[in-house]
């Protein structure tokens, strides 16, 4: 990957993560968009992986720690690898639908991660059933969130390669499929 795209991807990760740090309506947060850009982006799966976690966990010292972090971080590296998806043709609706898709996914995964980890309710069906229709008002806002910072990190570093050629893509037919 080319320097000045690189540094450009690392800088829009971290300032999604900052973004957290500023008022904002509950789960209106970059984490989704922040997991995709980087998995379609970085074309280092380490760096993939490393900078999106290392950028959520700077902005989590600061917002706090909870139980519920090993879920939501694996929540995280899997977006990670739908962004993985997105890096042969990185189109509108293709980033939609993966924003979609992990915005669903982490709201699922951590709802039930919250059920079967917490204290808060019945391990039993109608008690999973419960903390699901709990966090049906939060959805809302991490869906638009989702959305929201997708738009923003796909939509800037297009805008980027446009007046900046420096920062596109270096395209070989070498290797492609």
């Amino acid at each position: 990957m080319q320097r000045p795209r690189l540094y450009l991807v690392v800088v829009m990760i971290l300032a999604a993560a900052a973004s957290r740090l500023i008022l904002h309506p509950p789960n209106f947060t970059p984490i989704g968009a922040m997991a995709l850009f980087g998995g379609a982006y970085f074309a280092d799966r380490r760096l993939a992986f490393l900078v999106p976690l290392a950028a959520m966990f700077l902005s989590d010292i600061f917002i706090g720690l909870h139980s519920l972090m090993p879920v939501v971080y694996a929540c995280f590296a899997a977006i990670v690898c739908m962004g993985f998806w997105l890096r042969g043709g990185r189109r509108a609706l293709p980033i939609a639908g993966a924003a979609l898709a992990s915005s669903v996914f982490f709201f699922m995964a951590t709802n039930f991660g919250m059920w079967a980890l917490g204290s808060w309710y019945p391990k039993t069906l109608p008690g999973l059933v419960a903390c699901y229709v709990a966090g049906i008002p939060w959805f809302q806002h991490t869906l638009l969130g989702d959305m929201f910072y997708t738009a923003a990190l796909f939509g800037g570093f297009w805008l980027a390669e446009r007046y900046f050629p420096a920062l596109a893509e270096a395209h070989s037919d070498a290797g492609r499929h």
